[in-house]
């Protein structure tokens, strides 16, 4: 029997059971081309294809760096570190808070960390810049206490006038001729650390002109 174009040239089923038997048949045939269809970059059997893959990923050996250690001494090479500030750079590289306290109280021991030098080192990069009020604070945010910085102190008040007069001489050279230039050379000079008993001595008072 001929049958007119575009037609099934099979019977239609007509037993339930057969219907569904051919739509399972189908269904399972579409499925092997599609995934016969996949496309890949790399032809070979992907990473990560099956549960066991991803546990061989994560059971690889992470790609080696440099020890705790080595960078501690990476950066004291190049400068002096308080202990505080030292341990914050090297916090996220450790393996646990025990291991970081116990390198820095090594590299104590070993001389290669010191609070006093890195100290002493702040010092003579600020000292010719600003007061001794803003070195002793940036000294505490670095976890050195009064003990420590007692010392550094006394030596720092002994040369505050003397280096209150380089800094104003270096902005300012000539003393204020009106009360706002004298605003604005006390203010300049207060935030860089400067005491008002120092400006005092370098400014004098001002006193505006009777009317």
């Amino acid at each position: 029997m001929i049958y007119p174009g575009g037609f099934d040239d099979e019977p239609f089923e007509t037993d339930p059971e057969e219907v569904q038997e051919r739509r399972q048949r189908q269904r399972s045939n579409s499925a092997s081309l599609f995934a016969g269809t996949r496309v890949r970059t790399n032809p070979a059997k992907a990473p990560g294809d099956s549960p066991q893959d991803f546990e061989s990923l994560s059971a690889a050996p992470k790609r080696a760096g440099p020890s705790l250690k080595a960078r501690a001494l990476n950066y004291l090479s190049r400068r002096e570190y308080s202990r505080l500030e030292l341990g914050r750079k090297l916090s996220a590289h450790a393996d646990s808070p025990e291991q970081l306290e116990a390198l820095l109280d090594e590299l104590t021991t070993q001389k290669w960390l010191s609070d006093e030098r890195f100290a002493q080192s702040l010092v003579n990069r600020r000292a010719s810049r600003v007061g001794t009020r803003v070195i002793l604070q940036e000294l505490r945010q670095h976890g050195l206490d009064a003990a420590q910085t007692e010392t550094i102190k006394e030596e720092l008040a002994a040369t505050e006038l003397e280096r209150a007069r380089q800094v104003w001489a270096k902005k300012f050279s000539t003393p204020p001729e009106d009360a706002r230039a004298y605003a604005k050379q006390y203010r300049f000079m207060a935030s860089r650390g400067f005491s008002g008993r120092i400006l005092q001595q370098i400014l004098g008072d001002w006193e505006d002109e009777p009317a």
